[in-house]
């Protein structure tokens, strides 16, 4: 199965989250800069919320996305809103790309909110999502 990570951030948060899974999952979590440049099975797609949507990198990762991809499983970062989820659905129906149903969320710390998150039991989570995802054979 192939995999690959890609994750936007701005304070950091979002790649905390990434470097657990990329650990967890054995591949390197690269972040959206950086396009895909083969087929993969499964795509670990972390961004946070700025300004109650996704960044404009986030999206034009996607919108430039050229090679197949199985599905993607998002994960992400919020201080306000619960998760990155709809947006990053919106975008990949334009694109015809499948979105698992299931995600992790967390809480990322912005200014005095959340001030810590995500923690080590956040990426602990992370990590084991990912691990449950690969070990279903997801695609």
């Amino acid at each position: 199965m192939k995999i690959a990570i890609r994750y936007y951030t701005r304070g950091g948060n979002t790649k905390r989250l990434a470097d657990a899974i990329s650990e967890a999952v054995g591949v390197e979590a690269k972040t959206t800069a950086e396009p895909l440049t083969e087929d993969v099975d499964i795509l670990f797609l972390g961004s946070s919320v700025y300004a109650f949507g996704v960044d404009k990198e986030v999206e034009q990762f996607i919108n430039g996305i050229g090679v197949k991809v199985g599905k993607v499983v998002n994960f992400s970062t919020a201080a306000l809103v619960k998760s990155t989820y709809k947006q990053v659905a919106k975008l990949l129906v334009k694109k015809n790309i499948p979105l698992a149903k299931e995600e992790f969320a967390c809480r990322g710390s912005f200014g005095a909110a959340h001030k810590g998150k995500p923690d080590s039991n956040d990426c602990k989570a992370a990590a084991e999502f990912a691990q449950k995802i690969i070990s279903r054979g997801e695609k």
